[in-house]
This record gives C-alpha cells, sequence and structure tokens, in this order.
C-alpha cells in the first residue's frame, strides 16, 4: 500500500502549496478589491453625507462615473491573456457599484419613485447577470447579486430594502433556464430570506402599524413566489437539481412566520392560503393533465409537502382552541393517511404520522391515564371535545391499518402482528377515553365517570371475542391471519380482566359492578366454548381413519 502511493505522488508530481497554485491569489486579491472598493463606494454616498462632505449630485453622480468606468474596464479586459480574473472582479465592483448608487437615490435623497428606482434596479442587475451568462461565468453573477445585497442594508434599512433584495431575487430567474448555476440560487435566496425574516421579527416585537405588517407580508409572499418559479423552472430543465427545491424550502420560511404578525383571523387565512398553494404544488404530479405541462419531480413535490404541512399545522393551532386542537390535527391526519393510501405515497403517510403524533399528545394533555384514573379529573378535563377526538383517533388508527397494507408495511406476520397490537392498544385506550367522556357528558356526575368505566371494560372483552371468534373461524383457512387475530385476542383478554379485577373490582359499586363481571364472565364462557371445538374438530381431522 505505501508502495503504491509513493509511486501515485512520483506521477502527480510535489503536492504544491494552495497560496502557489496557479489562479488562487490573483482570485483572493481581486474578491478583496471588490469588498475594499465597493466599501469605499458606500463611504461616498453615507458617510460624505453624514459629514455634509460635498452635495448629493456630485457624490451620487462620482459613484455612477466611477461604476461606469470600472465595468468598461471590465469589458476591455475580458479576453485578453489573464484577464478573466480582472475583468470579472472589475465588471462585478462597478455593476455593484450602480446598484447601491439607485439605493441612495430612491431612498436616502428621494429623487426616484420607488416604483421606478425599482425598475431601474431590476435593469442594473439584470445587466450584470447577462454580462456573466454572455462570460460564462457563475463568479460575476454570484459577486454581483451577493456584494450587492450584503452592502445594500449600509445604504437604507428602510422597508424598501426588502424590495431591492428581492429585486435582485427576481434578476437572477433567467438564468435557471440556461445555466446550472447553483451558488447563484443561495446567494439569490439567503439575503431576502434573512432580511424579511428580520424584518417580521421586528414587526412583531415592535409596535409596527397595520399597513406596515401587510408590506412585510407582500414582501414574504414575493420571496416565496420568486423561489417557487426559480424552482419550477430550474426543475423543468434539469429534474435532479435538488439545491432549486432547497432554496425553494427556505424561500418559504419567512411566509410561514408571518402569521404571528397578525390576530388569528388574519393569521389563520394567511397559513390557510399558503398551504393550499404548497400542497397544490405537491400534488401535481398525480395530476395527469397538468403534469406533463409542469414538471414537478419527487423532490420538490416533497418541500412542497412539507412545508405545506406546516402551514396546515398552523392552521390546526390558529383555528381551534387548546380543546379542540387534537380533532383538527386529527382530521388532518385522515386527509394524508387517505391519500397516502390513494397514492402510495410514503411521503404523505409520513406527514400523517407527525399530525397523529402531535394530536395523540394534545389529546393526552387532556385525557391522559391519571385523568381516566381520577373521578375529579375526569368531571373537570372530559367532555364533548374528548369525545370527538378518541373518535377521530379511533377513525386515524382504521384509515392507518389500511394505509399500512396498502404501503405493504405488514405483509410480514411479524409486522402484522406488532402493528396489530400497538394498535389495538392505542384503539383501547382511546375507547376508554370515549365511554368515560360521553358518560360524564350524558349525566355530568360521578355516575358518568363510573358507568363510563363499566362500559369500557365490556367494551374491551367484545373487542377480545371479536376477535378470537374471527381467528378460530379463520384457523383451517388461513392459519397466519388467525394465529395473529387469536394472539391479539387473548392479549386484549387479559387487559379487560386486568382492569376488571385491579381498578373496576375496586371502583365501581352495585349494579355497574355486577353488570361488568356478568358480561366478561358470559364472553369468556362462550370464548372458551368455542376454542376447546375449534381445536378437538382440528384434532379429530388430523386423526388416520
Amino acid at each position: 500500500m505505501a508502495q503504491q502511493r509513493r509511486r501515485v505522488e512520483a506521477v502527480r508530481g510535489p503536492k504544491v502549496p494552495w497560496w502557489q497554485r496557479e489562479g488562487v491569489i490573483s482570485r483572493v486579491l481581486a474578491v478583496a478589491g471588490v469588498g475594499v472598493t465597493l466599501i469605499g463606494v458606500v463611504m461616498l454616498l453615507v458617510l460624505a453625507a453624514q459629514a455634509g462632505f460635498f452635495g448629493p449630485v456630485p457624490r451620487v453622480a462620482a459613484g455612477a462615473v466611477f461604476s461606469g468606468v470600472l465595468v468598461g474596464s471590465g469589458m476591455r479586459v475580458h479576453g485578453r491573456a489573464g484577464g478573466q480574473v480582472g475583468a470579472i472582479a472589475l465588471a462585478a465592483t462597478g455593476i455593484a457599484g450602480g446598484y447601491l448608487d439607485i439605493v441612495a437615490m430612491t431612498t436616502m435623497y428621494g429623487w426616484l419613485p420607488p416604483v421606478v428606482g425599482y425598475v431601474v434596479a431590476l435593469g442594473i442587475a439584470a445587466g450584470g447577470v447577462g454580462l456573466a451568462m454572455r462570460w460564462r461565468s457563475q463568479a460575476l453573477a454570484v459577486l454581483v447579486v451577493l456584494v450587492a445585497a450584503l452592502l445594500s442594508p449600509v445604504v437604507t434599512t428602510e422597508l424598501a430594502l426588502l424590495a431591492f433584495l428581492i429585486v435582485l431575487q427576481i434578476a437572477a430567474l433567467p438564468v435557471q433556464l440556461v445555466r446550472n448555476w447553483p451558488y447563484l440560487h443561495v446567494v439569490r435566496t439567503l439575503p431576502a430570506v434573512l432580511a424579511t425574516l428580520i424584518a417580521v421579527a421586528a414587526a412583531e416585537l415592535g409596535d409596527a402599524t397595520r399597513g406596515h405588517r401587510y408590506e412585510v407580508l407582500a414582501a414574504a409572499i414575493a420571496v416565496a413566489a420568486v423561489g417557487l418559479v426559480g424552482s419550477v423552472l430550474a426543475v423543468g430543465r434539469r429534474a435532479g437539481d435538488i439545491t432549486a427545491s432547497l432554496t425553494f424550502a427556505v424561500a418559504t420560511v419567512p411566509l410561514l412566520a408571518t402569521p404571528t404578525m397578525f390576530e388569528r383571523r388574519t393569521g389563520v387565512l394567511v397559513s390557510a392560503v399558503f398551504a393550499a398553494v404548497l400542497l397544490t404544488v405537491a400534488a401535481l404530479p398525480w395530476m395527469s393533465k397538468l403534469a406533463g405541462r409542469v414538471r414537478i419531480p419527487g423532490h420538490l413535490a416533497a418541500v412542497a409537502a412539507v412545508s405545506g404541512a406546516f402551514a396546515l399545522l398552523e392552521v390546526c393551532f390558529g383555528a381551534t382552541r387548546v380543546q379542540t386542537v387534537p380533532v383538527a390535527l386529527y382530521l388532518v391526519a385522515l386527509g394524508f393517511l387517505g391519500v397516502a393510501g390513494q397514492q402510495r405515497s410514503r411521503m404523505a403517510a409520513g406527514i400523517a404520522g407527525v399530525f397523529g403524533l402531535i394530536g395523540t399528545l394534545g389529546f393526552l394533555a387532556d385525557a391522559g391515564p391519571s385523568t381516566l384514573a381520577h373521578q375529579s379529573y375526569a368531571e373537570a378535563h372530559l367532555g364533548i371535545s374528548t369525545a370527538l377526538g378518541a373518535v377521530s383517533a379511533l377513525a386515524v388508527l382504521a384509515v392507518g391499518f389500511w394505509c399500512a397494507r396498502r404501503l405493504g408495511f405488514v405483509e410480514r406476520e411479524s409486522d402484522a402482528t406488532a402493528v396489530i397490537v400497538v394498535g389495538g392498544l392505542a384503539g383501547l385506550y382511546m375507547v376508554t377515553a370515549l365511554s368515560v367522556s360521553l358518560g360524564i357528558i350524558i349525566t355530568g356526575g360521578a355516575d358518568g365517570f363510573l358507568a363510563g368505566h363499566g362500559i369500557a371494560t365490556m367494551v374491551w372483552m367484545a373487542a377480545a371475542t371479536a376477535a378470537l371468534l374471527f381467528g378460530l373461524r379463520r384457523l383451517s383457512r388461513t392459519p397466519q391471519q388467525a394465529k395473529v387475530a387469536l394472539a391479539a385476542g387473548l392479549l386484549v383478554t387479559a387487559a379487560a380482566l386486568a382492569k376488571l379485577f385491579l381498578f373496576d373490582l375496586a371502583t365501581l359499586d352495585g349494579l355497574l359492578r355486577a353488570a361488568a363481571f356478568l358480561v366478561v364472565g358470559v364472553l369468556l364462557l362462550l370464548v372458551g366454548t368455542r376454542y376447546a371445538r375449534a381445536f378437538a374438530e382440528a384434532g379429530g381431522r388430523a386423526q388416520p381413519n
């Protein structure tokens, strides 16, 4: 191994330090020159104005002339031997300087109306990106966008800054059609996203007017919309462009944060509309008529689905009260499970699982084991909301099992057994919560709590009996299903007996206790008799004549 390594090193030659490699020092110096020169331009525009040096017109004119000279010099140097690096640095400095000049004319001096300033800035940025495409230089496009975005906040911190950053985001859109420049994806998106997030936080924490909040909302919508358009254009040409999908995910973050600026109704409306748009994008691959026109690869659909799920989660928490949040979450989980089973989508099933888990945590906060076990806690926390939550949870369990079969998660016997056992235990808990909640709703007192627990025990035993009888019928035809059903039935029987003797015997009184024991006893006798007969018949068939 050592000899082989020495041979490779001999072929490659001695390792050259990074600072001696061709073009490294020139690139470092060029980038440093871009930064220092543009800082000088900013000083000319901002610091000179603060100190009162020169007048506004000489400052702006000097910046414009200087930027034009730099761009012209870059175009002259380009094409000469060794002039590529210098041309990119000069052109990037000049274009970014011209962009900052327009920002100052629009915000600091007010010489240009905002709309005119945005249009002129768009023209300058688009010209810079167009020159980068002509020179086939991603570095030029990245430098123009990045430097202009980083130094614009030095010129102004007003709300117009968001618009100028969005202009930079828009100016780089056409590149997606002809070039695979992933770094440009990032630098055109991150500055607008970060600035908009800061504006959202400032509006939420500060005393911003309603109009200001709506302007920030418009900026967040624009960032998300431009991110979506850019990603769709990119993946339409290059289906494997994951960077485009990731930048779209980042672009959705400000809009997901904007509901915190508004009252509940407006925030819910914003989240609902955004969720509808994102989930529509995620569902486009399943729409045969639109899928041929708008190509949405799996990774972009997944990003849209996850972002849409976050927006839908905001809707659930914003549109409901604390007691009814689990019901809303379970209903959303049901919808995703239906889509997952119909389209065999594991992504949709995973999102449904997350909603179901969050809903279960919220449900247990109101109807936890301690609440079900103590009468005073149950009367204080259980009611119509917990009853609806239990029903919704039972529906999620049923549809979830169907979805698991459609997706092939329970093909093996061991997997099916595990799913049935876990699902059965969860279902029994929800049945108990439902029974106790209904008892309290109907009677409104201690009798309802006791009656609910008595009915729950009977339901447990009835479910166990049904599972055992089903397994006994299937014993000869489908032995694997029969074994799973019998195992589940016996487990539930053991749980029902444990509850009967450990909880009901000490809690229930009078007719309820007697009824629970009678029903459970009769069902045990029925199952025991049927169990013995089934295995006797199986033994008789096995004996030779």
